[in-house]
């Protein structure tokens, strides 16, 4: 094997290669992800490394039963306009 990838390249591969037909994230827990980034990353956390990632705005995560589903940023529907369309829709405008 050649150089290693980085945490944010390994993430984002395994995002487009894990990913089922018609999704566009992966869960980390059911694709292998978790166990495939600590063999890779000898026994380093995913956790922290998504979390981090997140943070920079370079993926984003969505909690769902059982763990987390992971997402490129530039491929999720951001869920800011669905809150202030819901809260205009119960009648509380934040403005």
């Amino acid at each position: 094997m050649s150089e290693k990838l980085s945490h944010e390249e390994f993430i984002k591969k395994a995002i487009v290669s894990l990913r089922k037909d018609g999704y566009k994230g992966i869960h980390t827990v059911y694709s292998g992800f978790n166990s495939a980034f600590k063999k890779y990353f000898n026994d380093e956390n995913p956790v922290d490394a998504t979390n981090a990632l997140a943070k920079e705005g370079k993926l984003v995560i969505r909690p769902v039963k059982g763990g987390v589903m992971l997402y490129l940023p530039e491929e999720v529907q951001q869920t800011k306009d669905l809150g202030e369309d819901a809260l205009k829709k119960m009648g509380l405008d934040t403005q």
